[in-house]
């Protein structure tokens, strides 16, 4: 079992940059190196949405249209630590980040662990 903590949000203003973490924990048998790992979002009365994929590697990496140039996910195996730095942020960013361990897929229900959100508020 992996247990994930994310970390990093708050409170910002639009154009402005937050950097969230999400710091694993293994239990027996896993192995953060061997999950890829994804970042998800979801905002009040909306269904959770697939935001950015780092393979095991962290040698690929796919995001949503909406945050392609803007928000860019990376690793640290060594820290067992998977980062999300968002730039050039939107009030319509605003949501419940999470991050997930699993396949390099878009569909959350291919995610084996998920942590338990960190809010992140853009103001206008």
């Amino acid at each position: 079992q992996l247990q994930l903590v994310e970390s990093g949000g708050g409170l910002v203003q639009a154009g402005g940059s937050l950097r969230l973490s999400c710091a694993a924990s293994e239990r027996t048998f896993t192995t953060f190196s061997s999950y890829a790992m994804g970042w998800f979002r979801q905002a009040p009365g909306k269904e959770r949405e697939f935001v950015a994929v780092i393979s095991w590697s962290g040698d690929n990496t796919y995001y949503a249209d909406s945050m392609k140039g803007r928000f860019t996910i990376s690793r640290d195996n060594a820290k067992k630590t998977v980062f999300l730095q968002m730039n050039t942020l939107k009030p319509e960013d605003t949501a419940v980040y999470y991050c997930a361990a699993g396949t390099f897929r878009v569909d959350p229900a291919l995610y084996d662990y998920w942590g338990q959100g960190t809010q992140v508020t853009v103001s206008s």
